[in-house]
């Protein structure tokens, strides 16, 4: 009964092929939330995936349907041994993008785990199936371990609708606030740094995304004979976006840009370099907020982001003045930033520049959070993760994209850890998605270790320490 042989059983679990084959079982089920008849798939994964999973780890399960009317359905699980141990939620999503069957390399399918050496081929392997999967797996290696207790209770939500934008989930969140209480959130997704750098991040920028509309009149008109003449729509929007962000991508729009970056994140940053990875585009050193480095850029400041810009007939241009152009357009920002207030902020800086005919639609928003680095659970699992990988982990205060982490931060008030077992080239979301083994091993045991360190009360944070470094929301 020791940390070791947790450890051990959780890399047994992957030589011994069964983490394989509990993931293809898994992948095999398309529960592509997107689609419309999804429903039933939807809720086959919670109850005949995972609620049994759970079960045979002694939770006891409900599926719970959504607030909101036609979304997909919820699990939560409870496993409770004492109430004077600490408590801990974990989280993971059971639906996947749509597949695009046609459009991935030949031999593969999305609903099919394929292993081509390091790279185990499926939707889903990365995000979220694998990486839920690999903690469902670690628990169950430290429940062996120490004869069938973990030492610590866990709750469990799962939810089937985070790749529509989580619809419900701050509902029930809202409703289960008592059920789901929990000194911190354990929980899985997005990317490592790097692949081969074991990784812990406390939070999430947040997206805001809005589009730009200039309708100027009906119907295109001859360019030669009334070009000078008609102002074009295309024109006025390249300008006004020009009078929102420079050249070299710094925002110039005083309300979108974030305070400055804290000391203690800025600590956090020093030491890491994003990208340099195989696969990955070449950064653009001179683009961004000047006096940034390019991790500070990501993790620690604010993007304005063009998505996409239409005017006329791209495909089938003619000479005429269209007389409609659009964007869509959308912001990654951080703590601070007042996003709530966006419509506000771009009305009146389009309107100060005179571009008072651009329409603005603001689409959907989703908070940012960020743990204080100095949070004492954050270094508890710092801790953690280097005694079993031996490598000191990255810790980024907030991941540069966008997970519904204000559910746990600021609805259910807890401290959040996210231990990803993905990569940045993982192809999540595209054709040929893909888990590396190497990764999900090493990820296997680093869970195993963390889960093992949180059922032993020596160095654990009390809840008073863990309550007197408040997350940043």
């Amino acid at each position: 009964m020791t940390r070791e042989s947790a450890i051990q059983n959780a890399a047994d679990r992957y030589d011994s092929g069964r983490f394989l084959e509990d993931l293809a079982r898994r992948v095999a089920l398309r529960t592509e939330s997107q689609e419309a008849d999804s429903g039933a798939l939807l809720h086959a994964y919670l109850d005949d995936e995972i609620a049994p999973a759970l079960v045979r780890l002694g939770f006891r399960c409900r599926v719970v349907e959504n607030p909101q009317a036609g979304a997909g359905p919820f699990l939560v699980a409870r496993r409770h041994e004492s109430d004077d141990l600490p408590t801990a939620l974990t989280y993971g999503h059971g639906d996947v993008v749509r597949g695009y069957d046609a459009q991935w390399n030949e031999g593969l399918s999305p609903w099919r785990v394929t292993v081509d050496g390091d790279r185990w081929y499926g939707r889903g392997t990365a995000d979220n199936k694998g990486q839920h999967g690999i903690n469902l797996a670690a628990l169950a290696a430290v429940l062996e371990a120490r004869g069938g207790r973990l030492g610590f209770n866990l709750k469990v939500l799962f939810e089937t609708g985070e790749e529509v934008g989580s619809p419900g989930l701050h509902a029930l969140c809202t409703q289960l606030r008592d059920e789901l209480a929990a000194d911190v959130l354990i929980a899985s997704d997005g990317p490592r740094l790097a692949a081969n750098r074991p990784t812990l991040f406390l939070g999430s920028r947040g997206v805001v995304n809005f589009r730009l509309d200039v309708r100027l009149r009906e119907g295109g008109h001859h360019s030669g004979n009334w070009g000078g003449l008609l102002r074009n729509p295309g024109v006025v929007l390249a300008n006004a976006i020009a009078s929102m962000a420079d050249a070299n991508g710094r925002i110039l729009v005083e309300g979108l840009r974030p305070p400055p970056v804290p000391a203690a994140v800025r600590r956090a940053l020093a030491d890491i370099e994003v990208g340099g990875n195989p696969g990955e585009p070449e950064i653009d050193t001179d683009y961004g907020e000047p006096g940034l480095t390019p991790t500070e850029r990501v993790f620690g400041w604010n993007n304005l982001e063009v998505l996409a810009f239409r005017t006329g007939n791209p495909e089938k241009p003619v000479n005429a003045i269209p007389p409609h152009a659009y964007a869509h357009m959308q912001i990654r920002f951080v703590v601070g930033t007042d996003w709530e207030r966006l419509e506000t902020i771009v009305r009146r800086h389009l309107d100060a520049h005179g571009f008072h005919m651009i329409e603005i639609d603001v689409e959907r928003g989703m908070p940012a959070t960020r743990v204080d680095p100095d949070n004492a659970w954050v270094q508890w699992a710092q801790r953690s993760l280097h005694e079993t990988t031996g490598q000191q982990p990255v810790l980024l205060p907030n991941l540069g994209g966008t997970l519904p982490n204000d559910v746990f931060a600021d609805i259910l008030g807890m401290p959040t850890l996210w231990v990803p077992h993905s990569y940045p080239g993982c192809s999540q979301h595209a054709p040929n998605e893909h888990l590396l083994g190497s990764v999900a091993r090493e990820g296997l045991c680093m869970m195993a270790g963390l889960f093992w360190d949180l059922g032993d009360a020596r160095g654990l944070p009390t809840k008073a320490i863990a309550k007197e470094h408040s997350h940043e929301h």
